[in-house]
């Protein structure tokens, strides 16, 4: 009896074929949950000199102004400070979901003249606003550069990366929060990564095997509504849940990415060649040029000339013509290519060929 349970638990496992799983929250977003930018414009004090020159950037000359003008300095009008120490920036940010007020987030601050330099600059008190024109967060403190700038005395430099950005890790408070659809309504809508009605099906079918039928709906290939729980609370333990299940998304379709400036190819797992020959071969100029001195006779008064005579040679690798018989595989397609010697260049030209006589069964993506 045992031996026969073994020999059936055999024959189940040779009929298993490996599969990959992938949780819902890798590659699903909920809807209406999301970052928004946050853009504002400030004044970057301290610099050791490598601020902005005044002649060139007017606006930082009115913009210390007129923070001067707040604190009751007021200057003469036909007078303009000199703005070495100080240069004009844009600071912008990302602020997350459900960002609560007191909270802090990281900020970016770039240079918008002529600065040389932020290293050792401190940012005064910067609002940040979003798309509608609100304040959402207000940024201040002490950069953090990773550039490095460094002129002589001659006019020579070194620049290493961009000094002329840094960064303040929580530089920026938020002052007001923004409203999200998460604990409205009925129902909690999930987003895919990746538009596919297949992976849109089987994520709904697979809450409905565990939550019942009816619980969820693929409303198209990136929708998946699903309902939830009406109090706050229970619909936060409920999407807990939902987003660590596990399911097998739909494969991708047939693709070939080329990346033209890197020559990078990518072939997917389903692409196929209709049956098709191709002899490809790389043809060689190679010119090169030789330079004779002719001397003149003692004392003939000639001058002495230059002759330059080019030799050309052409030569053609005799690469051998190979055929994809019908319905090759991408093992096949690689293993053929890679018999002729081919270069990632020749490969390219060899799909893009194989793509306009239709037989290349797969979408051609250059990017």
């Amino acid at each position: 009896m045992k031996l026969k349970k073994t020999i059936i638990f055999l024959i189940l496992l040779g009929f298993l074929q490996p599969v990959w799983a992938e949780r819902i929250k890798d590659i699903t977003s909920i809807k209406g949950v999301r970052s928004n930018q946050l853009v504002g414009y400030g004044l970057v004090v301290g610099l050791d000199g490598s601020g902005d020159q005044t002649s060139q950037t007017p606006f930082t000359v009115q913009s210390l102004k007129s923070m001067l003008s707040q604190y009751g300095i007021t200057l003469p009008p036909n007078v303009n400070p000199q703005v070495k120490n100080v240069a004009a920036v844009s600071v912008h940010a990302d602020l997350p979901p459900f960002a609560k007020i007191g909270q802090t987030i990281d900020v970016t601050v770039s240079s918008l003249g002529n600065a040389k330099s932020l290293r050792g600059g401190s940012l005064l008190m910067t609002p940040l606003k979003g798309a509608d024109g609100n304040i959402y967060a207000m940024a201040q403190g002490n950069l953090i550069v990773g550039g490095l700038g460094v002129e002589g005395a001659d006019g020579s430099s070194v620049t290493i990366n961009i000094p002329s950005v840094g960064r303040i890790p929580s530089g920026a408070s938020i002052e007001r929060e923004i409203a999200n659809p998460f604990a409205s309504g009925d129902k909690i809508t999930l987003h895919l990564e990746r538009a596919d009605f297949t992976t849109a099906k089987r994520l709904a079918d697979t809450i409905n095997q565990i939550l019942g039928p009816n619980n969820a709906r693929a409303q198209d290939s990136v929708t998946v509504a699903i309902n939830a729980p009406q109090d706050v609370s229970q619909r936060v333990g409920f999407m807990s849940f939902i987003e660590n299940l596990e399911f097998q998304p739909g494969e991708a379709p047939a693709r070939v990415i080329i990346n033209s400036r890197s020559g990078t190819v990518v072939i997917g797992n389903h692409v196929k060649v209709y049956s098709a020959a191709v002899s490809h071969g790389n043809l060689s100029v190679t010119i090169t040029n030789t330079v004779d001195v002719t001397q003149p006779g003692p004392f003939s008064g000639g001058t002495t000339t230059e002759n330059v005579q080019s030799d050309i040679e052409v030569s053609a690798e005799n690469n051998r013509m190979f055929r994809f018989p019908q319905g090759v595989t991408l093992s096949e397609i690689v293993r053929a290519v890679n018999q002729v010697g081919a270069s990632p260049g020749d490969l390219v030209a060899i799909l893009e060929s194989l793509k306009q006589v239709g037989a290349l069964s797969a979408e051609l993506i250059v990017i």
